[in-house]
């Protein structure tokens, strides 16, 4: 999530009513997912800047309704909320408040379903908004908390490129003792994610230019 400034209907005539298997449920659900994933990573890192904002709102839309369509899973709920704090954060300032709260509330959706899902991106994702927005009385921002949850992320997923970067951004951003290299190095060395490149590219050239910043400190 950028930093900016801080972050079917249903209508079945029960006669035809049709159950859809477990197999071919669950491969819908995950290629939806990696569909919202792949068109994540295009906006984020190879969209110009001034078009990002019209095109997460978009994809927000349809994240959606692919959490609408797979109410018992956890992992569209987590993308949309990866998509509107996306959003929120190209959105920027105070009018994107209302953003946040509701991708912090799909996150905790997420949660309550199965946490675990996506190496325990929920934790590290709700982790981040409690870290970059502000606290009471203008947002819920709490850097314990936001702790307390990127520690889970990471316990979770410890060789994990996410989870290693946020938890050392999180760090770097609020002058703790415990120094974020470490992170960032085991960061640049986790393992590629299949299908992923994009985003770990992306990723990567964050992790080197908050290395150059911990080490101007």
């Amino acid at each position: 999530m950028p930093r900016r400034q801080w972050l079917t209907g249903l209508a079945v005539a029960a006669s035809l009513v049709v159950l859809m298997p477990k197999a071919a449920h669950a491969a819908g659900v995950d290629e939806s997912v990696a569909e919202l994933q792949h068109e994540w990573e295009v906006i984020r890192y190879q969209t110009p800047q001034a078009e990002r904002e019209k095109r997460f709102e978009t994809l927000a839309a349809k994240a959606r309704k692919v959490s609408e369509t797979y109410p018992d899973r956890a992992e569209p709920l987590v993308w949309e909320g990866i998509i509107v704090s996306s959003w929120a954060g190209e959105k920027g300032g105070l009018g994107a408040l209302g953003l946040v709260k509701q991708a912090k509330g799909l996150y905790e959706q997420a949660i309550a379903i199965n946490g675990k899902v996506l190496d325990g991106s929920a934790y590290n994702s709700l982790g981040v908004l409690y870290y970059k927005v502000p606290g009471w009385p203008v947002g819920f921002g709490d850097k314990a908390k936001a702790k307390e949850l990127l520690q889970t992320a990471l316990a979770l997923n410890p060789k994990g490129i996410d989870p290693n970067f946020f938890y050392a951004d999180y760090l770097f951003e609020t002058k703790q003792p415990e120094q974020p290299l470490p992170y960032l190095e085991r960061a640049l060395q986790a393992p590629p994610r299949p299908g992923r490149q994009v985003a770990d590219t992306g990723r990567r050239e964050e992790v080197r230019a908050l290395m150059e910043k911990v080490k101007a400190r």
